[in-house]
């Protein structure tokens, strides 16, 4: 990416921080490429470099005016703790940079870790965070975390569900980025899911006939993606309206974690899965895995949240491989999933398009965005390509 660019786009960035949360309101323009974006969770010079590398930025180091972005959530959290106060910044470098467009240009759905900011830890300070996180970066070892000291952890911190939550999951939390998501909520910056066309929508992580009957859309319209945005949106803008403290919970949708719940559930956490094991946790709704033969019929969601691996692991077995558009069709009893770009269906099937590609791994030019429009990832500009040392 061209440094004089990447300048500006800080300079953009920094200047949205400064200003404190806001939200530029739509202008109404036609936008002519309408782009989905995967978890955007790396350094802010990695999404720019990005942005750039497939035509997406203009010379003033925002969006250029003919491109609408839409951001599929997860603007926080990554990278060893050795970096989290760059990745805290980083994190809200992007999210303020992405404000600072017109709403009906940049568009923010929200992820898990976006809503953790005001979900699971919605009631600490930059103090009591602190203090908590040293406590939890002590015990945390992954999966031979001592179950009894987690105990007396989370008992000492009854809002917390487990120690890992603060030791890596949401490690790079402050009280600056919780005055933002708040705002962008308050403000209906922050959406639960956009309708990209007819019978496109684009959220985080996904829905099921089963969540789509807890919103009270009836069936005969599980295919309109923009009923159903109305849906989704409407609860959660019910919720915040409602809400004046403590946890946000989006009734039905998206439930918390905490002591005594244990870890949060709904429509931002939830995975596919096909594995025996999880045969009664797709059932009931909030939850964490949902049946992908129980996706409505006629619709595509594109969404981020689940990388290859994870969907090698609880789907369909076969080569991992980060960075790439992938897809996941079904009839409501024959479930495919393979890398690339969806293919045609029908009104008798249901898609899945997943676009986290793992954004800080690998090389920037090999990493996809899906074109709205098209149905394809986005190409690579093959001169900015070569140029781009940001990779």
């Amino acid at each position: 990416m061209d440094e004089a660019l990447l300048k500006k786009a800080l300079a953009r960035a920094d200047a949205a921080v400064a200003k404190g949360p806001h939200a530029t309101p739509a202008d109404g323009r036609r936008r002519t490429r309408h782009v989905a974006m995967g978890d955007p969770q790396a350094d802010f010079e990695r999404v720019m470099s990005i942005l750039s590398l497939h035509g997406l930025l203009g010379e003033d180091g925002g969006l250029r005016p003919d491109v609408c972005l839409v951001s599929v959530g997860d603007h926080f959290d990554w990278g060893p703790a050795s970096e989290r106060e760059h990745v805290a910044r980083s994190g809200l470098r992007l999210v303020a940079w992405l404000a600072s467009h017109p709403a009906d240009q940049a568009v923010l759905l929200l992820g898990n870790h976006d809503l953790g900011r005001v979900g699971e830890l919605a009631d600490f300070t930059d103090a009591t965070f602190h203090a908590a996180q040293v406590e939890a970066d002590r015990l945390y070892r992954g999966d031979d975390t001592d179950a009894a000291a987690e105990r007396d952890f989370i008992a000492r911190w009854p809002g917390l569900p487990t120690v890992e939550l603060v030791a890596r999951d949401f490690s790079a939390w402050n009280e600056e980025q919780r005055a933002w998501v708040e705002h962008l909520l308050r403000a209906r910056r922050f959406r639960v899911a956009h309708a990209a066309g007819a019978s496109l929508l684009v959220l985080h992580a996904g829905v099921t006939r089963e969540d789509l009957d807890v919103v009270g859309l009836e069936s005969g319209r599980w295919a309109d993606a923009h009923a159903m945005a109305d849906a989704l949106n409407g609860v959660m803008d019910r919720a915040v309206a409602a809400w004046t403290g403590g946890p946000l919970v989006l009734p039905g949708l998206h439930h918390p974690g905490n002591a005594t719940s244990g870890e949060g559930t709904g429509i931002f956490y939830q995975r596919p899965s096909l594995q025996a094991e999880d045969a009664e946790r797709v059932r009931g709704t909030p939850r964490r895995r949902f049946d992908p033969r129980r996706l409505p019929l006629g619709l595509t969601q594109v969404v981020g949240h689940t990388r290859d691996k994870r969907v090698r692991e609880l789907v369909s077995p076969g080569p991992v491989r980060d960075g790439v558009l992938r897809h996941l069709t079904t009839d409501g009893t024959r479930v495919d999933y393979a890398h690339g770009p969806p293919p045609t269906t029908g009104p008798g099937e249901a898609v899945m398009v997943f676009t986290d590609g793992a954004m800080r791994e690998g090389r920037a030019e090999d990493f996809d965005l899906f074109d709205l429009e098209a149905r394809r990832a986005v190409p690579v500009h093959t001169a900015r390509a070569k140029g781009d040392g940001l990779t």
